[in-house]
């Protein structure tokens, strides 16, 4: 077999090396905090005229309306819109369908300025999740946490532990929060959360 012929090599995520210790946090927890990598996630940036045609059009593709508040976010089946800027969006997918986002995405917008980035490889996903799940990322971050304040349908660009992220309320029964992270932070950002999960327990 040749170099040309020879299988590629499975993507490893950022997190891999972590994923027996954030299970083991769960585990300890007895469920109270849920810590896991959602590695691979497609995400496109999208930068487009919110008032323009081109918004309901790309939100038409998606399968939803491309979130109109500032630091909100939209879901629709396996798809998340979430709104980054003014004219600014990353709409999240399952893993694989970044290019499907993108190619949707560009032919609904036609003529309209538009700018379509895919970003997949930049970051990583965190899932914090459990009944603790607020209080733990509270002692990381600045924002006001409480469900009124930042409940589902809620999202921002903030720091956490002094790291960069965008910060999603997960809708759904088991709630909780996507923490979307830079891939070279997010080992230092899973320590953190690691080392303030046991320090709180």
């Amino acid at each position: 077999m040749t170099a040309d012929t020879a299988p590629a090599a499975a993507p490893r995520s950022p997190l891999a090396d972590a994923a027996h210790r954030l299970a083991g946090v769960t585990r300890a927890s007895r469920g109270a905090v849920r810590l896991a990598e959602l590695p691979f996630l497609a995400q496109v940036n999208v930068r487009l005229d919110a008032k323009g045609p081109a918004a309901d059009a790309v939100g038409a593709a998606l399968g939803l309306t491309l979130p109109p508040q500032p630091d909100t976010v939209v879901h629709a089946g396996e798809v998340s819109a979430v709104r980054l800027g003014p004219d600014e969006w990353l709409v999240v997918g399952r893993p694989g369908t970044e290019r499907d986002l993108e190619r949707r995405i560009r032919s609904a917008a036609g003529d309209e300025p538009v700018a379509v980035t895919d970003v997949s490889a930049q970051r990583t996903t965190l899932l914090v999740g459990g009944p603790r799940a607020r209080d733990l990322l509270s002692h990381g971050c600045a924002l006001d946490l409480h469900p009124r304040a930042f409940g589902p349908g809620r999202c921002a660009q903030t720091t956490l532990a002094r790291t960069q992220v965008v910060l999603v309320a997960r809708d759904g029964s088991r709630g909780g929060f996507w923490v979307l992270v830079r891939s070279s932070f997010a080992g230092y950002l899973v320590d953190w959360l690691l080392d303030a999960a046991v320090e709180h327990a």
